[in-house]
């Protein structure tokens, strides 16, 4: 039985002021993806390419873990986008030859009477052929539990995204600025007091 699911979230933040603006921050594609999975779980394959092994996704009866390639690229105006560019199911080969999943996503600085947000959509759809025994399972049954799922995937990258991206934004803009200072002329002998 082939089912399509699809999830769709949305993002604004309001980003605390820190030395450096945050579109600086968006053009470093690895911190982005690092404070969005947790270091374990990611491999950089490129540039521009990573590798996320998903945490296990409990379908029904059915326990999966995905592992999506991703593309996550900057424009200089500090947009970040990605997307997915390959997906395997591993130990299910009847799933992994019936299963397709889409990311899309955008996230970009937008200022707002003096104010920083991050705005951002994260679009994301999976199409697979379920084994027989969930085709005696009513089409509605399944497709409410499978968009269920896939918005609690997408509502765990947005919690991570307002904590760990923030905060890893905080402490970067922090040693950077304290880099630069360090560096300037005259202040040199002073950095080893700050």
């Amino acid at each position: 039985m082939h089912t399509r699911f699809v999830a769709s979230q949305s993002v604004e933040i309001a980003v605390p002021e820190q030395p450096i603006p945050i579109k600086h921050y968006l053009r470093q594609p690895q911190r982005l993806v690092q404070a969005l999975v947790e270091s374990s779980r990611i491999e950089q394959l490129g540039e521009e390419l990573f590798r996320l092994k998903m945490r296990p996704l409990s379908f029904m009866m059915l326990t999966i873990q995905p592992t999506v390639d991703m593309r996550v690229w900057t424009e200089s105006d500090g947009s970040v986008h990605l997307k997915s560019v390959a997906c395997q199911i591993l130990g299910m080969e009847y799933i992994n030859q019936r299963f397709a999943l889409d990311l899309k996503g955008r996230l970009f600085p937008s200022q707002i009477n003096g104010v920083t947000y991050l705005k951002g959509k994260a679009d994301l759809q999976v199409q697979v052929e379920l084994p027989p025994p969930f085709w005696l399972t009513p089409k509605p049954v399944l497709e409410a539990t499978g968009n269920g799922l896939l918005k609690s995937v997408l509502l765990t990258i947005k919690h991570r995204l307002m904590h760990q991206l923030l905060l890893d934004y905080r402490k970067w803009a922090s040693a950077t600025a304290n880099s630069a200072s360090a560096q300037a002329p005259g202040l040199a002998g002073q950095s080893d007091f700050a």
